[in-house]
This record gives C-alpha cells, sequence and structure tokens, in this order.
C-alpha cells in the first residue's frame, strides 16, 4: 500500500513539469512559426517589388513598340505584361496570407506565453 501511495506521489508531483515542458515546446515551435511567416513574408515583398519594375518596364516597352508600329513585339510585350500582374497579384494574396499567418501565430505565442505564467 506505501509503495502505491508513493508511486502515486511521484506521479503526481512529476505530471505539471511534464505539462509545462511541453508548453515551453508548444512556445518555441510557434515562435519558430512566427520567424518563418516573416521570412516568407519579406520574400514576397521582394517578389512584389521586382514584379512592379518588371510592370512599369513592359508599359514602356508596349507604348514604344505601338508608337513604332511593330504589333508583333507590342503583342509579345503585353502577354509579358499580362503575366508579370499576374504573378504580382499571387504574391499580393501569398503576403496578404503570410501577415495574416503571423498574427496568428503572434498570438499563440501569447496565449501560450500567459498560459505559462500562470501554472
Amino acid at each position: 500500500m506505501r509503495r502505491h501511495l508513493a508511486i502515486l506521489a511521484v506521479l503526481a508531483l512529476s505530471t505539471p513539469v511534464v505539462l509545462s515542458a511541453q508548453d515551453s515546446g508548444a512556445v518555441k515551435q510557434d515562435r519558430k512559426e512566427v520567424r518563418h511567416d516573416r521570412r516568407e513574408l519579406r520574400g514576397d515583398r521582394k517578389d512584389i517589388r521586382h514584379d512592379t519594375r518588371d510592370i512599369r518596364q513592359d508599359r514602356r516597352d508596349v507604348r514604344h513598340d505601338l508608337q513604332s508600329g511593330d504589333t508583333t513585339d507590342a503583342r509579345r510585350d503585353a502577354r509579358d505584361l499580362r503575366q508579370d500582374r499576374r504573378d504580382r497579384r499571387h504574391d499580393v494574396r501569398d503576403a496578404r496570407r503570410d501577415r495574416r499567418d503571423r498574427r496568428q501565430d503572434r498570438k499563440d505565442v501569447h496565449e501560450d506565453q500567459k498560459k505559462d505564467s500562470t501554472k
């Protein structure tokens, strides 16, 4: 009987330690996700800037081709312009998604830290 009570006492005392270790692992994972989302967002912003530059250049090329009467090159440049606009729209949507994910991950970190401090 004593042996069972001793084992029960050890288990009861070790459970909060194990649970807090699991919670700190969750905080670390959430922080890692925040860093990952931040890197992705930085890459998306870089892609958006690059696509915007390409769009400006393609607009200039299309205007120049139309003024010079070269409709074949104007069509090719217009097709490239549509592709760059599509890429930029995709990057903007992706950046919006990454911002939302980062905001949620920050919220999760805050909630996990609050849980840890109340223990």
